[in-house]
């Protein structure tokens, strides 16, 4: 019992020791040296001590006890940084010889606290301030430090159990008595993974990298976390401080290439879009799927953005079935919804598209994209049930002008109203021929095409709010069939 309770409080004093870094600073010109040199040595460690240098600060410590031995100040500050060393036992005469120093160091600057828990192991081990007038205040210490033993001792029992929400709970106390005890925020980030909540383990783990001088463990799993939620670069962050502990760390050298190869996969990609280079992005974002096959995320982005790309592409029929796959894997990606709906509004199934553009604007009304994005696709919709011009000359919307116009002149012989005897199957013939060459004229205008695929009818009156063509929309501004008579054409192939 004897020997946990020592282990108990000497892990308060470690844990303090950050606390103890922060005031130090905090002290540095309300408590100043005497002589010019041992000031210069005070103010080069803190400088170190504020860079995480350690040793470099101990060093100007020492030569600032060395100095003036008289000096109260430069004990407490080498103290404090044998304390951020987890030299607990280094610690303790230098902060002893401060008190002895200067008896009323305690109620200075708010410090009482801090100090009085810092001198619990001294309370015990040096039987000369049990005399102190502070005395009852190290024994309030004492049985708190008495609580925080036994609240960890209930703590470690329910994580054995695999109560990992009572852990937590019973840490929560832990750390509100000791903020700087790195063991404890690690037991509770361990539960939180096992809990499924990796943001809470990210933020119980980041501050113990720091409690350490070598947390190589720390800096691993928190490389693991944010890959794992899709956060490559923070990921290649962390792995890259383990590395700076120890160049050749086997676990941290591994996850170092996994995640650099990943992450240069991920950016080229991002690159090439950027640059519409569509079908490379497909390429690479292919291969990173092949690079981490087991990390969902990584498998759903890259479906999402093989989506886009296909669109981009103009491949429409591809797009609609990667775009399907990508939303049945994260089903409220707006993204998605809206790349499927311009694959489906390529494949002039306008319907679908409203659908996907409707079903993204639940998920978020206040996106401006999507809005815009509904109100072309409902344009479409109604545009289609009066006239469509792709589907009139039987094109895709990717078609280019070339195939538009070999369309065009294929079906102006096929329904050439000189074809027909019959007078009704004339006058279809004519209504057909005309909506062709209205057809023709909107899809080889670039001006005019960009309407129409923006859901307005250049040739509609109704569209133009009375400046349409007339009639039909006969495209040469007269109709050849009102005044009868013979018409020919000739089309040169």
């Amino acid at each position: 019992m004897e020997s946990g309770r020592r282990k108990g409080l000497s892990g308060v004093l470690s844990s303090l020791s950050l606390l103890c870094v922060i005031l130090d600073l905090q002290l540095d010109g309300v408590l100043g040296a005497t002589h010019v040199e041992i000031e210069q040595h005070l103010e080069m460690g803190r400088k170190l001590l504020a860079a995480g240098q350690l040793a470099e600060a101990l060093s100007h410590y020492h030569s600032a006890v060395e100095g003036d031995s008289k000096n109260y100040l430069t004990y407490y500050k080498r103290a404090a940084v044998f304390l951020a060393m987890g030299k607990s036992k280094s610690a303790l005469p230098d902060l002893t010889r401060a008190i002895q120093l200067k008896p009323d160091f305690l109620a200075v600057s708010g410090h009482r606290q801090l100090l009085t828990t810092s001198l619990n192991l001294t309370f015990l081990k040096f039987p000369q301030l049990q005399r102190s007038p502070d005395q009852d205040e190290a024994r309030n210490q004492l049985m708190r430090a008495n609580e925080l033993e036994e609240l960890q001792e209930e703590a470690h029992a329910a994580h054995h159990r695999g109560d990992y929400s009572t852990t937590i709970t019973v840490l929560d106390r832990v750390v509100e008595l000791s903020p700087w005890d790195p063991e404890s925020r690690e037991l509770r980030a361990e539960c939180y993974i096992r809990l499924g909540d990796p943001r809470k383990a990210i933020q119980d783990l980041t501050p113990t990298t720091r409690l350490r001088n070598d947390n190589r463990g720390a800096f691993l799993k928190l490389s693991t976390l944010h890959y794992d939620l899709g956060e490559h670069q923070e990921s290649l962050g962390h792995v890259r401080e383990c590395l700076k502990l120890d160049q050749d760390d086997k676990e941290c050298l591994s996850r170092y290439k996994q995640v650099k190869k990943l992450s240069k996969q991920l950016d080229s990609a991002e690159e090439h879009i950027q640059e519409e280079r569509y079908q490379d992005a497909i390429d690479k974002y292919e291969s990173v799927m092949r690079t981490e096959p087991n990390v969902l995320y990584y498998t759903n982005k890259a479906k999402e953005r093989i989506c886009f790309c296909l669109v981009k592409n103009k491949m429409p029929a591809m797009a609609i079935d990667i775009c399907s796959e990508a939303h049945q894997r994260d089903p409220r990606n707006i993204n998605i919804l809206r790349d499927r709906a311009e694959a489906f509004i390529l494949n002039q199934d306008y319907e679908k598209a409203v659908e996907d553009y409707q079903e993204a604007r639940e998920f978020d009304m206040e996106n401006n994209e999507i809005r815009e994005g509904l109100e072309r696709a409902q344009k479409l919709l109604k545009l289609s049930r009066k006239r469509d011009y792709y589907k009139i000359l039987g094109v895709n919307r990717s078609a280019n002008k070339q195939e538009i116009i070999k369309a065009y002149r294929k079906l102006a012989q096929q329904w050439h109203p000189d074809n027909f005897r019959e007078e009704s199957e004339k006058k279809e013939a004519e209504k057909r021929f005309i909506d062709i060459a209205s057809a023709k004229e909107v899809l080889t205008d670039p001006e005019m095409r960009q309407k129409f695929d923006s859901g307005e009818d250049p040739l509609d009156p109704e569209s133009q709010q009375g400046g349409g063509q007339g009639g039909q929309g006969w495209p040469f501004h007269f109709n050849p069939f009102e005044s009868g008579g013979n018409y020919h054409f000739k089309f040169h192939h």
